[in-house]
């Protein structure tokens, strides 16, 4: 026997002003920083001469859909102070974040310290949606279940749910630059395929988009084909078919140049298959990169082109967006992608991310001697908290008070 799905979601309104301004003061006092809102009033520099320079970027840390999804999850608690709530995973990549969730009570349904499991649900149980959204399947099973929602899906995730959407309608493939295990891509990739008729095909890599143009151009192994891209792509999905109409869509928290570096690719291969003037029947791509994003990517953009002599970037291991602007700055100068200020364990040692090898290191001798500057960035998953704390430990490591710098 089927189970019937209630007639629409059961969202929960939270944005209410009796709600939000006592929600508001108490995310403020987790995640604010005094010292920060200085050092943005001054220029975003701060140094104490003779030792050390910090300039920060000029955008960075929470975004507005990070701040709201924040809120959000703190405003069910407020509502719901003694009913269990539920979350789909991590609300934001970033390690402290979650922890503070965690420590309201609310119960993860996926991840590592999972505490709950969606089979268990009751009719009336609070859930939370991340700010990556979930996918259609996911979302089909707790509306079966006639659980509630505090939806905090990003409003730039949704734009590119809407485009996948009208590719699906239109019969048009979409190839979403994204990693595919992320959960901001499968929830993406879900609605490309949730009317069941609609196929896409996840590509990370600019190597990868040279693999599917090649085979749109000149025709391949349709079994090497899918066994490279395999779990990037819908049920069913023939690259013999389903390469012929093409719309791009992206990650938001992807690199700006290199999903126009892959848009490119694409196109130039279907002008090569169909022509010019037949590559617009074939060939669709709308700018779908989250305006956070760009805005800290060009931030850093500016930093690096000033003299520095390394940069940090704090933020969680596994935040898309943060990884990003780790690559910028690697590409350009010693840069150390951490998490939080522990990992400056001396002037020494630091433990740091390297992504190419997915793992922390120990990296020696990473903060030279005598004046430098060090450029500061962190993503948008990252609280002003976690930043002034990094900032604070790289004056201590220069002999310099907390004291001291607070009177700078």
């Amino acid at each position: 026997m089927s189970t019937i799905a209630p007639s629409a979601p059961r969202k929960i309104n939270l944005r209410r002003p009796d709600v939000m301004v006592e929600v508001q003061a108490q995310v403020l006092s987790h995640y604010r920083s005094e010292l920060i809102d200085r050092i943005r009033a001054h220029g975003h520099l701060v140094s104490a001469e003779g030792k050390i320079r910090i300039k920060l970027a000029k955008e960075f840390g929470f975004c507005y859909g990070v701040e709201r999804a924040i809120d959000l999850a703190y405003a069910a608690r407020k509502v719901f102070p003694d009913q269990p709530i539920y979350i789909l995973g991590e609300i934001i990549h970033n390690p402290e974040v979650n922890d503070q969730i965690r420590a309201m009570g609310i119960k993860f349904l996926s991840g590592k310290e999972k505490s709950a499991d969606i089979d268990d649900l009751q009719k009336d149980d609070v859930v939370i949606i991340p700010a990556f959204g979930a996918e259609t399947t996911v979302m089909d099973k707790l509306e079966a279940k006639g659980c509630r929602f505090v939806d905090t899906t990003c409003g730039d995730v949704m734009s590119v749910w809407k485009r996948v959407r009208q590719y699906a309608n239109d019969s048009v493939t979409s190839i979403i630059h994204g990693k595919a295990w992320h959960e901001e891509t499968k929830a993406t990739s879900s609605r490309a395929t949730a009317k069941g008729s609609g196929h896409y095909l996840v590509v990370f890599t600019l190597a990868e988009t040279d693999y599917v143009c090649d085979f749109i151009v000149n025709g391949g192994d349709k079994q090497e084909f899918l066994n490279k891209f395999k779990g990037a792509y819908s049920l069913g999905f023939d690259p013999d078919v389903h390469l012929q109409a093409l719309g791009v869509a992206n990650q938001t928290t992807m690199l700006r140049g290199e999903t126009e570096e892959v848009q490119r690719r694409l196109r130039a291969a279907m002008i090569k298959k169909y022509g010019e003037d037949g590559a617009g029947k074939h060939f669709r791509f709308f700018d779908t990169i989250c305006g956070a994003t760009q805005d800290r990517q060009d931030a850093l953009e500016k930093l690096l082109a000033e003299p520095l002599d390394l940069l940090l970037v704090i933020g969680g291991y596994n935040s898309s967006n943060t990884s990003h602007l780790a690559e910028m700055g690697e590409a350009k100068l010693p840069t150390f992608f951490i998490k939080n200020a522990a990992k400056m364990v001396s002037e020494q040692s630091i433990v740091h991310y390297d992504q190419h090898r997915h793992e922390e290191i120990e990296s020696s001798d990473w903060l030279p001697p005598g004046q430098i500057t060090v450029g500061v960035t962190a993503g948008a998953s990252c609280p002003n908290n976690l930043i002034e704390d990094v900032i604070r430990r790289l004056f201590e490591l220069r002999g310099v008070s907390v004291q001291e710098l607070l009177t700078t």
